[in-house]
């Protein structure tokens, strides 16, 4: 049975606190936790956090999630992994954006399929970005945009874990209340409907919001729209690209105002090196992937920059780790990872005061 001590752990009841960690068989067996700070001799003085859970991924530097599947590339998927344990990742959603309805069922199938190994990062579910979005399509090609309809779900191999869905079609809430009878997750995303629509979707099941500010209507402050009706909705988690670039730093510290327990970061990272985000081109410009008209496809971040960036803008760091694992694993339905208590896996991420990561652990095994 191994140890770990640190002087910082992030546990659910106390925030950042001494604490020993003890591994067993891949599993958290044991929690000692130590809040008085006069008990930290022998802990390492660095930050013990979950291993971080994504739910908002296409690609990271030359792997693209998209072609990857479609073209069942062991290899690249191979590469995939080590790069995702290099930046913290124990859980994520491998998520496909809009593209042509009849490549899905190939690329759920390899999904889903990939065997699992404790040495390496866990597939949560795939998360489908599309096709079904509503009028703030984004950098998704419109043309591929379509009604959201059951049929598409009966057809695919496999369903979907998360399914980022417009509501402004009058259809919307019969398909999300039945794709949450199914067991998925649906967030409203690339949309800018009325009040009612929103209420409708929320009623129907809709529980998060796709990369909140960003492809919806926003919080003027004579026409709210999703963004605010999200920020006011504690029923509501909010995914938030926290890259310094999709989000003000201003807006990001008044995001966790508004949800303090409400908030999951996402990368929404991109393939950058290969200039890919599924079906659609895109450069690296002013820190950032863009199409060629300027439109943001993206991220280049990860789950670190954007907890620098929370933590420059003033939100409290245990709020913004807790965003980065607890919040996101609660979102869909986990409780076994994100979080740092018995009978959870024993992923694990250590980062120093720079928030640069220093060892990972997955399923009680160190990788870095």
């Amino acid at each position: 049975m191994e140890q770990i001590r640190r002087r910082r752990v992030l546990l659910p009841e106390h925030g950042l606190v001494p604490a020993t960690i003890a591994v067993d068989g891949g599993r958290i067996a044991a929690v000692e936790a130590a809040p008085d700070d006069s008990a930290s001799a022998g802990r390492i003085d660095t930050i013990l956090v979950p291993a971080f859970v994504d739910l908002q991924s296409n690609g990271v530097e030359d792997v693209d999630v998209w072609a990857s599947a479609l073209a069942a590339d062991d290899g690249s998927w191979d590469r995939l992994d080590d790069l995702l344990i290099d930046r913290g990742i124990g859980t994520w959603c491998p998520t496909l954006v809009t593209a042509a309805a009849d490549n899905y069922a190939d690329a759920m199938s390899y999904l889903t399929q990939r065997p699992v190994d404790e040495r390496r990062p866990r597939i949560a579910g795939v998360h489908l970005e599309g096709p079904f979005l509503g009028s703030a399509n984004g950098a998704h090609r419109r043309d591929l945009v379509s009604r959201p309809v059951i049929d598409f779900f009966d057809a695919l191999p496999h369903l979907p874990l998360m399914v980022t869905m417009g509501v402004e079609d009058e259809h919307a809430p019969e398909t999300i209340r039945e794709l949450v009878r199914r067991g998925i997750t649906v967030s409203i995303g690339h949309t800018r409907p009325n009040r009612s629509s929103y209420e409708d979707a929320i009623d129907a099941g809709a529980r998060m919001v796709t990369h909140l500010h960003n492809a919806m209507s926003g919080m003027a402050h004579r026409e709210p729209g999703l963004a605010t009706w999200a920020l006011n909705d504690d029923r509501v988690i909010a995914g938030l690209i926290a890259d310094g670039v999709h989000v003000h730093p201003d807006v990001v510290r008044l995001t966790f105002r508004c949800k303090p327990d409400g908030v999951a970061l996402v990368t929404d990272s991109v393939a950058t090196r290969r200039g890919t985000a599924g079906p659609t081109a895109v450069r690296v410009v002013d820190g950032a992937p863009r199409l060629a008209d300027g439109t943001l496809a993206g991220s280049a971040s990860t789950m670190s920059d954007g907890l620098r960036v929370c933590r420059a803008a003033g939100v409290p760091l245990d709020l913004a780790l807790r965003a980065a694992t607890t919040t996101p694993a609660r979102a869909i339905g986990r409780d076994d990872v994100g979080v740092i208590r018995v009978g959870a896996r024993a992923d694990l991420v250590e980062l120093n005061e720079d928030l640069n990561i220093t060892a990972v652990w997955l399923g009680g095994l160190r990788l870095r």
